[in-house]
């Protein structure tokens, strides 16, 4: 791929509003959870979706970028020494992120863009309605 190419390619990638994101947001204000902040600058890391009343924070990561377990992508050919320093520093950055919160008594749930792919997929975003609704042992559906 030459520069012109890969500078454009790279230009499609976006801070926030992901589609992934956006997915996820939707899926929160139809089962009832409006009210979130978005990219919250007030606590460490910048969630992508903050309740700060509940402390709960929200990171939506694309598999390439933050080395998802499940889909276990590979690393791109060219300039691999490039790539593996930047997805260590980007997973490290995650792990900082997620610890600072925790110490600050927030609770922190990270959700996959596979897992916003595949409706099936869906313990996580269950997980965190648990949590919004502070109920142990139900679980809501979000197939609809």
């Amino acid at each position: 791929m030459d520069t012109p190419e890969k500078n454009k390619s790279m230009q499609g990638n976006k801070r926030r509003d992901t589609t992934p994101e956006l997915k996820l947001r939707k899926i929160l204000r139809k089962a009832g959870y409006p009210g979130y902040r978005l990219q919250w600058k007030k606590v460490p890391g910048r969630p992508d979706i903050a309740y700060p009343g509940r402390k709960i924070a929200i990171f939506v990561n694309g598999c390439f970028w933050h080395r998802c377990p499940k889909c276990n992508l590979p690393t791109p050919k060219s300039n691999q020494e490039f790539w593996e320093s930047k997805f260590e520093r980007n997973m490290n950055r995650d792990k900082r992120k997620i610890e600072e919160l925790e110490t600050l008594g927030w609770k922190v749930f990270v959700v996959w863009e596979c897992e916003l792919r595949r409706e099936e997929s869906c313990e996580s975003i269950n997980y965190i309605f648990m949590n919004l609704e502070g109920v142990d042992s139900s679980v809501r559906q979000l197939t609809s």
